[in-house]
């Protein structure tokens, strides 16, 4: 069967409202009560596979660890929570490897403009060798990653004033970016105007025309109701961008290692799960997006591919990541620059 995306939200829904009384099975307090928070809506397919996912975990370990969850930045923009995450005072936290690179410079190289051909290079990079090393340099600052990244998607550049076919169309364009230098630095390279913006306020910073356009992938341009602010979407796929599931190593280490086990399990067993659900999204979205009266152009990519190596952009992150990082970049992307 193909899912629609009404289907699609009308069964996850479904399983998660059966999901979510099984805290009454369990007449004691939780041994440990754990907060995960995020920054996507509630409709979001990750918010419906976290609620699905803490659900298993209480059941699991049979009411032992009970796992709240916070979606649509209940407790704050990305750099709040992620200082919380730090701190301890939320336990799990997702969030994109090119926002985390402000503490993990080393998280950005999964955001490199154009590295990404399709989603199956996709999977074996992050689940390979790529992910490796960028779990290996999310430890050195106390934090844990689970094994499995979660989906965001490929990023396409939206606008409410014109369609973006090339490179050129980009100079000196309002663009909201993430609070991430890579972002900023890939979009300077275009000789656009970006701005660095939390999530939680892009809505209304496209709305006031603190901007003209922004760019995210179409699952979030339909959960976050951009279309509303937006009218040209320019499928670009210009980054592929993932969701890290955190935690505080305190806190994980504080769970006794059986019930760690089970924890990591199911929250990766539910990353590979939203990995499925957001293909399953993007592949109605273009129409349901064109019906909410956006317009859709797919532009070729060769300009902005010139562009940044012109702008020696490639060659800019290639030194900062340094040769080894690279190369393992390299054997999933192909040569860059």
């Amino acid at each position: 069967m193909n899912p629609t995306r009404r289907t699609f939200l009308c069964s996850t829904a479904a399983a998660t409202a059966l999901a979510l009384p099984l805290r009454s099975a369990f007449a004691q307090k939780a041994e440990f009560t754990y907060k995960y928070a995020n920054n996507l809506p509630l409709a979001h397919p990750m918010n419906m596979r976290a609620k699905e996912m803490a659900a298993a975990i209480l059941a699991e370990t049979k009411g032992r660890v009970e796992i709240q969850v916070f979606p649509a930045g209940q407790l704050g923009s990305d750099t709040d929570m992620l200082s919380q995450l730090r701190a301890g005072g939320i336990e799990f936290f997702t969030l994109s490897g090119l926002i985390l690179s402000t503490l993990v410079p080393g998280s950005a190289i999964t955001g490199v403009g154009f590295a990404f051909a399709d989603y199956d290079t996709v999977w074996k990079a992050m689940d390979g060798e790529l992910g490796a090393h960028v779990r290996s340099q999310i430890g050195k600052v106390g934090l844990v990653a689970m094994d499995r990244i979660w989906d965001n998607g490929f990023r396409q550049i939206t606008s409410s004033t014109k369609p973006i076919n090339t490179a050129d169309d980009l100079k000196g364009f309002k663009i909201r970016v993430p609070v991430s230098p890579m972002w900023t630095s890939m979009f300077k390279a275009f000789d656009a105007a970006p701005a660095s913006i939390n999530f939680a306020e892009v809505y209304s910073a496209l709305q006031t025309k603190v901007v003209d356009g922004q760019e995210n992938p179409l699952a979030i341009l339909d959960t976050a109701k951009l279309y509303e602010v937006q009218k040209y979407v320019s499928v670009t796929n210009h980054m592929w961008d993932g969701f890290w599931f955190l935690a505080n190593r305190r806190a994980w280490e504080r769970l006794p290692e059986d019930l760690r086990a089970i924890v990591a399990r199911n929250i990766n067993a539910a990353g590979v799960k939203q990995r499925v659900d957001v293909a399953a999204l993007n592949g109605n979205l273009q129409k349901t997006l064109t019906e909410k009266g956006m317009t859709f152009n797919q532009p070729k990519t060769d300009s902005f591919r010139a562009k940044l190596r012109q702008a020696g952009f490639y060659g800019e992150w290639k030194s900062k990541f340094g040769e080894e990082a690279w190369a393992v970049l390299e054997r999933y992307s192909g040569k860059l620059g």
